[in-house]
């Protein structure tokens, strides 16, 4: 018998060759087989990383930013000529289906265009003669040793929200990936080195909640970015912060798309399907809850379920969903249905009947459609993570508001429209942290940043973007007086206090 592939750490520029005394399987989702292995830190393999990137820091923050964006528009360059086979790698341990692989990639190439402009981005202020012969100046310097701890809903985009940008401000990274689907961050990291990255400045250490806890509480490490759920997510920030950290924390959500009765209801089902089984339902911008207003919830119903008879599931190169990403996360999201049922909901389509076209033994649940749901429901009020659709029905536009506003979660939301007055009120009264208008999953562009309010985020800094160059930075200001050389450097009687 084969023995499975190991997939190593990435240790100041090299694979580490350490004999792991644990590992994990690593599942292909579309078969239910182990396609490989992933070591699992211990604490001296997580101090081995940190103490590579404090070294390696302690150059790289002084690198000119010439050199910084040389690096990143270099790495660029080679993430866009192999991003298809970034996206085969990708798919082969997530599960998502090639196509949308690449668009996540497509995504991700975004934020690193964005860290290209680093020079422009880490400008400081100046004020001249803010009193007599003294000049004020505002400058952004590195954080040090950062961690970053992602998910396994999207192992290229999510690690590329945060790492060019860090890298770029001249810091040194300790990434943690998801140990489901680890490889992507490997492939990121060779990248990163054959485009002229100093070693250590980027490393990758695999594994749980050893790995994770041990980068919470290194007292090198300085800052932590990280994007799951929200009950860790909430244990991330307070154990970070309780070591002196800054901590981003980016949680969970049940995004909610609100159709109102003068929508386009054919555009509206097509957003709904797209957006919510889009990759099985698994990303945190996936629209779980469709609200109904008024008359619109038979037709839309309707509408929903016969597009999603046209949704084709599998692993073959037309399908447009895949399996979802371990058997144990597949049986969990499937035990939603019977909750459903049990609770009053009705069952419109029943994914477990949805016809596949793979490996029997893959991790499949077909999308699943529940119409009269209500919010006292765990279909409601959980974050299912799969490809489970919700339809709440409201009688009025206010009350569709309040039930997102009362959800505990603040990611995003949508709403479906052709009155503009009736859009911009929802964008001012809405209280989460992206909103789309006719447009169902609201993702901002690389230039603004992505983050919710509530429990969806711990911190008070979004991800990429300005945000993102904020966190990974210390502002200074530099107060400076000087003295007039062409009297012998003899002070001239200016008042040392003014």
């Amino acid at each position: 018998m084969t023995k499975p592939r190991m997939i190593k750490h990435w240790i100041n520029g090299k694979h580490w060759e350490d004999t792991p005394s644990r590992v994990g399987d690593v599942y292909d989702p579309t078969t239910g087989k182990v396609a490989s292995q992933v070591a699992f830190a211990s604490v001296s393999e997580v101090d081995a990383a940190v103490s590579s990137a404090a070294e390696a820091f302690a150059s790289w923050r002084n690198a000119s930013l010439a050199q910084r964006s040389t690096v990143m528009f270099k790495f660029r360059e080679l993430l866009n000529d192999r991003k298809g086979e970034l996206a085969e790698i990708v798919s082969a341990e997530h599960g998502k289906v090639v196509s949308d692989a690449g668009g996540e990639i497509q995504r991700a190439l975004e934020s690193v265009e964005y860290a290209c402009g680093i020079p422009q981005l880490l400008k400081g202020g100046f004020s001249e003669n803010a009193s007599t012969r003294v000049d004020v100046y505002s400058i952004q310097q590195p954080v040090g040793v950062v961690g970053v701890i992602s998910p396994f809903n999207f192992p290229a985009m999510v690690p590329l929200w945060f790492v060019p940008t860090a890298i770029a401000c001249g810091n040194a990274v300790v990434l943690k990936p998801s140990e489901k689907d680890p490889s992507a961050a490997v492939f990121i990291a060779e990248l990163f080195a054959e485009a002229g990255l100093p070693d250590g400045v980027l490393n990758v250490v695999h594994g749980d909640k050893v790995a994770v806890d041990r980068l919470l509480e290194h007292p090198t490490v300085k800052a932590i970015s990280f994007v799951g759920s929200t009950p860790i997510a909430r244990y991330v920030y307070e154990t970070g912060t309780a070591h002196g950290k800054r901590v981003q924390a980016l949680g969970g959500a049940k995004n909610h798309m609100v159709v109102l009765p003068d929508a386009d209801l054919d555009l509206a089902a097509d957003a709904a399907v797209s957006a919510g089984f889009g990759s099985a339902g698994e990303r945190c911008m996936a629209i779980s809850v469709v609200v109904a207003v008024g008359s619109v919830g038979d037709e839309l119903v309707s509408k929903i379920k016969s597009r999603i008879a046209d949704v084709k599931v599998g692993s073959g190169p037309s399908c447009e969903m895949g399996p979802l990403v371990t058997g144990v996360h597949r049986d969990k999201v499937t035990s939603y249905l019977d909750a459903g049922v049990a609770a009053g909901a009705s069952l419109v389509v029943d994914g477990r009947d949805h016809p596949i076209d793979g490996d029997a033994e893959g991790f499949w649940l077909g999308p699943t459609l529940f119409d009269h749901v209500g919010t006292d429901m765990t279909i409601y009020t959980d974050e299912i993570f799969g490809p489970v659709l919700s339809v709440v029905r409201t009688e009025s536009y206010d009350e569709a508001v309040e039930m997102v506003n009362s959800n505990r979660y603040g990611n995003g939301t949508a709403i479906f429209t052709n009155d503009g007055g009736a859009a911009r009120r929802f964008q001012n009264e809405i209280e989460v942290g992206m909103v789309g208008v006719n447009v169902p999953i609201p993702v901002p562009v690389a230039y603004y940043s992505f983050g919710g309010w509530k429990e969806s985020l711990f911190g008070d800094a979004h991800a990429y973007g300005p945000h993102g160059v904020h966190f990974f930075t210390r502002s200074k200001v530099v107060t400076s007086r000087w003295l007039d050389p062409s009297h012998g450097g003899v002070n001239l009687g200016f008042p040392q206090n003014t």
